[in-house]
């Protein structure tokens, strides 16, 4: 069942852990996901492989504690 067809989630913390499991499960249930993280290596990742598996995903680097950033 694709029941966030449609809908955009935007998922920080996203190179790991509950962060990344929540992209992966947003992605499988048809969301267009946007991951960010303060690392770039993991995310870029995390895109291939949602990409991979049929998903649409964007990576957006940063740190939500620093508006500069």
């Amino acid at each position: 069942m694709q029941v966030l067809a449609g809908k955009v989630a935007i998922v920080t913390g996203a190179s790991s852990g509950r962060g990344r499991a929540t992209a992966e499960l947003f992605a499988q249930e048809a969301a267009k996901v946007v991951v960010s993280a303060r690392r770039k290596a993991e995310p870029t990742a995390l895109v291939a492989q949602i990409e991979d598996a049929g998903g649409r995903v964007i990576s957006v680097a940063g740190d939500v504690r620093d508006e500069a950033l």
